[in-house]
């Protein structure tokens, strides 16, 4: 589902510069679907490196738990 070579600050910072240009006056309905898919796969990818931040972080404290 994500690209690998996209980190979460960049894929955050790429979908508040979609918001920006969905919420302008200008909006090209030519590019407005392909943009409102990459901001999908964009929230796809956020979710996917929290979920692996959220899992890191569980294990680290249930290790530290057990020491």
């Amino acid at each position: 589902m994500g690209d690998d070579t996209t980190g979460y600050a960049e894929a955050l910072d790429e979908l508040q510069a979609i918001l920006g240009e969905l919420e302008g006056e200008a909006v090209d309905v030519d590019v407005l679907a392909s943009r409102v898919a990459r901001a999908d796969e964009l929230l796809t990818l956020c979710r996917e490196r929290l979920e692996a931040a959220r899992v890191q972080v569980e294990q680290v404290v249930a290790a530290t738990e057990e020491a």
